[in-house]
């Protein structure tokens, strides 16, 4: 029930390559952080490299990605990648909706996401909201209250 190994790269952007200072407000990513970057498609390739050194992509190894909401998998990733011309990793097609998840273990739906989902759980937000590698703090220690609880997670993805 602890965080066993992290994933963390900045990605250059292709299409827009200057970040707009919405994204910069919502994420807290400046400029400086995505020039000279990897491309995505060297990233995933990178995901993929790491995924297999962890033993992730071992077919006796059950793992799932974990996401808030469907759009990070199900819109995002696959239309960047069909934009791209890129394959998308068959790990990148199944996943549990922690929004669904919460809302199975507890009868309230989490309208305001991590937010509502650490308040309702009594936790303490970690880092800032939008910060991909923050929201995957919080996604781990809301799974692992839950896990304590007794909920048992299961894929909330319709199989691709």
């Amino acid at each position: 029930m602890e965080i066993e190994s992290t994933f963390h790269m900045y990605v250059q952007p292709v299409v827009h390559p200057q970040l707009t200072p919405f994204c910069t407000e919502l994420t807290g990513i400046i400029q400086a952080m995505v020039d000279g970057q990897p491309s995505l498609q060297q990233v995933l390739e990178r995901v993929d490299e790491w995924m297999a050194k962890e033993g992730l992509l071992d077919p006796n190894v059950k793992s799932i990605f974990v996401t808030c909401g469907d759009w990070d998998l199900k819109v995002m990733l696959p239309g960047q990648s069909q934009y791209l011309g890129l394959p998308v990793a068959d790990y990148f097609k199944q996943w549990i909706n922690l929004k669904k998840a919460y809302s199975f273990a507890t009868g309230c739906w989490p309208k305001n996401g991590l937010l509502d989902m650490n308040k309702g759980l009594s936790l303490q937000h970690i880092g800032r909201p939008h910060s991909g590698i923050d929201d995957c703090k919080n996604i781990a220690n809301i799974m692992k209250t839950l896990a304590y609880r007794g909920f048992i997670f299961k894929q909330t993805s319709k199989p691709f």
